[in-house]
């Protein structure tokens, strides 16, 4: 599971001083021209992907598998499902 960690004063200080400069300013040069599909984007730190109210039917059994982790079991089933995407999408 991925969770958001607060910034350190150097990172901090390193935004506000790339925050002063103008996009003429800064040197692209390095940085990578691939876009990131959806499936590669890091989710976390400043990426939050929207949540979508959706009713789906299961199996009893695998949605008591579920219910049994927890308080947290519909987090744990957005895992799994993201895990299923992630791991098709680099199969293609």
């Amino acid at each position: 599971m991925l969770f958001t960690t607060p910034l350190t004063d150097k990172e901090r200080r390193e935004l506000q001083r790339l925050a002063r400069k103008t996009d003429k300013q800064i040197d692209y040069s390095d940085a990578p021209q691939k876009h990131p599909l959806p499936s590669e984007v890091h989710i976390g730190r400043f990426y939050r992907p929207i949540k979508q109210l959706v009713s789906i039917r299961v199996d009893a059994d695998v949605l008591a598998w579920f219910r049994s982790r927890g308080k947290r079991y519909q987090s744990y089933m957005n895992e799994v499902l993201r895990r299923e995407m992630q791991s098709n999408a680099r199969a293609r």
